[in-house]
């Protein structure tokens, strides 16, 4: 403390010089050569020693980048796992379908009830990962969200309205998957 305190002391004595206007001189100590060389290689050792931390720092830095980029690479590698993992009963489910007995008497019935309930499996895995259907039949006509492929006339549908969906549209989360492909009124039309 007693040291911190005198180098404490000359700088506030060396501030008051300067605001006075007065230079100052490097106060030169009267050492020996022999402590001046001393002094000297301490001050390489400790330039050296920084170095090597820096080196240090450097490398870590380096394997620390390294890694991150490694484990981005694996990230993007397997980002399908979780969704195939959802999939995956429903293509059990496909399968059971297909293996089914198909003399029984009620095998249509079956069939059509385990399909309808694989369908609803495989919604609700691709709803956790956010895609939602859209509603089209019955609501107005929006190119940004609807492709019409045809146009009919109808008596019931108001002109611009969906009548009919022939591929239904997605949203994944915010974004528009794929629009749906749809039947669009011309309305009332006389031909």
């Amino acid at each position: 403390m007693g040291k911190e305190k005198k180098i404490s002391e000359e700088i506030d004595a060396e501030v008051e010089q300067t605001e006075a206007g007065e230079e100052t001189e490097p106060a030169v100590d009267a050492e020996s050569p022999e402590a001046m060389a001393a002094a000297l290689e301490q001050a390489h050792e400790e330039v050296r020693e920084a170095q090597d931390k820096l080196l240090r720092v450097a490398a870590d830095f380096e394997n620390q980048k390294k890694r991150l980029q490694r484990e981005k690479e694996t990230s993007l590698k397997y980002a399908e796992e979780n969704i195939i993992r959802e999939i995956l009963p429903s293509l059990d489910n496909l399968e059971r379908a297909v293996n089914q007995d198909h003399n029984s008497e009620d095998f249509g019935n079956q069939l059509l009830e385990g399909v309808q309930l694989t369908i609803k499996g495989l919604m609700a895995a691709l709803e956790k990962v956010g895609l939602t259907p859209l509603a089209s039949v019955g609501e107005p006509f929006d190119p940004n969200f609807h492709e019409a492929l045809v146009m009919e006339a109808s008596k019931d549908v108001p002109e611009q309205r969906v009548i009919q969906e022939f591929e239904r549209g997605y949203m994944l989360k915010d974004r528009l998957l794929r629009a749906a492909k749809v039947v669009v009124s011309k309305g009332d039309v006389e031909e």
